[in-house]
């Protein structure tokens, strides 16, 4: 994911927490999971085999499953859960390899049976930051008691608002509202947001609700093609290039790597691409160069660095 340039009226740098180390090339990366900050280090040089040697950040899909039906949706309806037991396995080998963060997502993350017990070891067994991506319709006042101890950034989807939110999620739209209350106690939070022709003349009132809600970021997530959907037409993409192109309101915009090109966007560790920056786990074990592609590696009893190079040796998957 990548950050747009400029970004106005910058916050004041957090106090420094628990400082995680990730050596690569482009030098020394300081994280702090609790404040965000992310520090680098570019001047110092290392020698190569003290790199980091997993991705910086792995995104995990726990299950398949969801309770909505968004036209869009890339994810297979399946009921697939990855067990308590190898993704906490999964979870420590990332932490001793480098790895800075992890996102659990899905499907619904929420509908997994061990979604609290899952945050509770990443957040005190690991030293990794842990971001939950949601609808948030799930969320009730013990739910948000459990997480507020263990996840330190929450992504919540919202594509559209108002009527565009309802007919394409199929909940009340001041329902999503109210949940935001809620999760804006639990910890930072902010709004990842599908755009295609029918959510792109919402996006204005969408980053000003959002801002007005206490989100800290905006996803930009162009519609991918799925079984369901064509993905972004060309017009609606021309279009949000030169909407975030003259953006210079004060909500953090970010972007999806897969879909960047020809956006303004920061690039902080250049030498960091690909499977070194990123991968993702879908819900069958299988892990992948992002949770578009169609293709991957299962991870097998050797774990998910042996997975990983596996993959890297295979030609790159187009995403179209």
């Amino acid at each position: 994911m990548y950050s747009m340039l400029p970004t106005p009226n910058q916050e004041p740098l957090p106090r420094l927490g628990n400082l995680k180390v990730r050596v690569t090339a482009s030098g020394v990366h300081l994280f702090d999971r609790v404040s965000g900050l992310n520090v680098l280090l570019d001047e110092i040089r290392v020698q190569p085999d003290s790199f980091a040697r997993a991705p910086r950040h792995v995104s995990i899909s726990l299950t398949n499953t969801c309770d909505l039906t968004c036209p869009y949706c890339f994810v297979p309806r399946s009921p697939e859960f990855l067990g308590r037991t190898r993704l906490c396995r999964w979870l420590d080998e990332l932490d001793r390899s480098g790895c800075l963060g992890v996102g659990f997502g899905g499907g619904e993350p929420t509908l997994h049976p061990d979604i609290e017990d899952l945050c509770r070891y990443t957040a005190l067994h690991t030293r990794l930051g842990l971001t939950l991506t949601t609808h948030g319709h799930r969320l009730d006042s013990r739910l948000a008691e459990a997480l507020s101890r263990n996840v330190h950034f929450l992504r919540v989807s919202m594509d559209g608002v108002g009527s565009t939110y309802e007919a394409l999620r199929g909940r009340p739209f001041l329902d999503f509202l109210r949940q935001l209350e809620l999760i804006r106690a639990i910890a930072p939070f902010g709004i990842n947001y599908v755009v295609n022709s029918r959510t792109f003349a919402d996006l204005d009132s969408a980053v000003s609700l959002a801002a007005e809600r206490g989100a800290v970021e905006f996803l930009l997530l162009p519609e991918v093609p799925s079984r369901a959907g064509g993905g972004i037409d060309l017009r609606t993409l021309q279009a949000l290039k030169q909407w975030a192109s003259s953006y210079h309101g004060e909500l953090r915009l970010t972007i999806n790597e897969a879909t960047a090109s020809g956006f303004p966007v920061c690039v902080p560790f250049p030498d960091e691409n690909g499977l070194l920056a990123y991968a993702h786990i879908d819900a069958a074990g299988i892990v992948r160069r992002s949770s578009y592609n169609r293709s991957g590696v299962a991870i097998g009893t050797r774990g998910i660095l042996e997975a990983i190079e596996i993959l890297e040796k295979r030609p790159e998957e187009v995403v179209r």
